[in-house]
């Protein structure tokens, strides 16, 4: 069983930038595909970045393209969302999601807050 944690989240002003993490235990994050979520009150939950298994290949919603980075460091069983150039409406619960066939991990997410 995989456990997932996440961390980095807070209160920031627009344009800001902020660092989330995902820190995997009970097994190697590098097995899976990773996905960060969000999640903003009243909203549905939306697939904000992915990262592939192994060549670490990455591909972004629309809406934060150009200012988030997805990253892994293998060696630390963690991934990393850089978020840049905030805004308002990047303001929700950030969820890191571990995929690989019938196995579905989930961290209990991060708030992120955007607010001057």
């Amino acid at each position: 069983q995989v456990q997932l944690v996440e961390s980095g989240g807070g209160l920031v002003q627009p344009g800001e930038s902020l660092r989330l993490s995902c820190t995997a235990s009970g097994g190697t994050f590098s097995n899976y595909v990773a996905n960060w979520y969000r999640q903003a009150p009243g909203k549905e939950r939306e697939l904000v970045a992915t990262i592939s298994r192994v060549a670490g290949i990455t591909s972004y919603a629309d809406s934060v393209k150009g200012r988030f980075t997805f990253s892994r460091d293998n060696a630390k069983n963690t991934v990393y969302l850089q978020m840049t150039s905030l805004k308002p409406e990047d303001t929700a619960m950030y969820y890191c999601n571990a995929r690989r066939s019938v196995d579905d991990y989930w961290g209990r997410g991060t708030q992120v807050t955007v607010s001057s």
